[in-house]
């Protein structure tokens, strides 16, 4: 199979998960929107859904700006995550999934909103192509994590001490800012033994705003696959 035609199959693996996820979503939810080229489709689908009139009476709560763009673009109403809101269901990507449904995230910059709102969340549905799922996380992604830029080289040093290889995020070589106006710091670790007490030790860390390990958030893995999708379920 030719470079091109490997891509289209991945495509298709992801738009076809992202198809499926979406069958979880009915009229009047409040919805989290991911972030990423796989939630990319399952807000194009929901849009879709509203236009045929499959839904109805949906809102929205997109995890990016970038999303909250498309989403506005595609006609689906939003409002915001207040002290009283409660999301139904949430669709978003992963770079990395494990057998327990932890995953990594953070890989397009966006973890922050979406960890705050995968917490906000009754059902955290995650949307992958067959080839982000691992036996054990940070085998091929580092650890993104979200860190204040004043005095980030401090903590970015204290992070190297939690047996990281460090490397500040840089789009065309300038530091890449998030939504919320932080950098973030890609650790790659060789072996991450015990997920929870990483993620406590990356957290307790001056400067840092969020980390990317989702640890017991998820509750649904919808996986594109080459011979169709299959669901996986806490």
């Amino acid at each position: 199979m030719s470079r091109a035609g490997g891509e289209i199959a991945l495509d298709e693996r992801k738009r076809a998960a992202a198809y499926r996820a979406t069958e979880f979503v009915t009229s009047a939810m409040v919805v989290g929107l991911g972030s990423g080229s796989t939630a990319h489709y399952a807000t194009l689908r929901l849009a879709q859904r509203l236009r045929e009139g499959d839904l109805a009476d949906l809102l929205a709560i997109p995890t990016s700006e970038e999303t909250a763009k498309l989403a506005r673009s595609e006609g689906i109403p939003l409002t915001t995550l207040g002290v009283d809101t409660q999301i139904d269901v949430t669709i978003d990507g992963a770079d990395e999934v494990d057998p327990q449904l932890n995953v990594i995230k953070g890989r397009g910059g966006f973890l922050v909103r979406e960890k705050i709102v995968a917490f906000a969340t009754s059902r955290e549905i995650i949307v992958v192509d067959d080839s982000k799922l691992v036996k054990r996380l940070g085998v091929k992604r580092p650890v993104p994590v979200e860190v204040v830029r004043f005095g980030y080289r401090h903590t970015e040093a204290a992070l190297a001490r939690t047996g990281a290889r460090t490397q500040l995020r840089v789009i065309d070589g300038t530091p890449y800012v998030t939504d919320e106006g932080n950098y973030i710091i890609d650790c790659r670790y060789d072996r991450i033994d015990a997920l929870e007490e990483l993620a406590l030790t990356i957290d307790a860390i001056p400067g840092v705003v969020e980390n990317g390990l989702f640890l017991n958030m998820v509750h649904v893995v919808v996986v594109g696959t080459a011979e169709g999708t299959h669901i996986i379920e806490r």
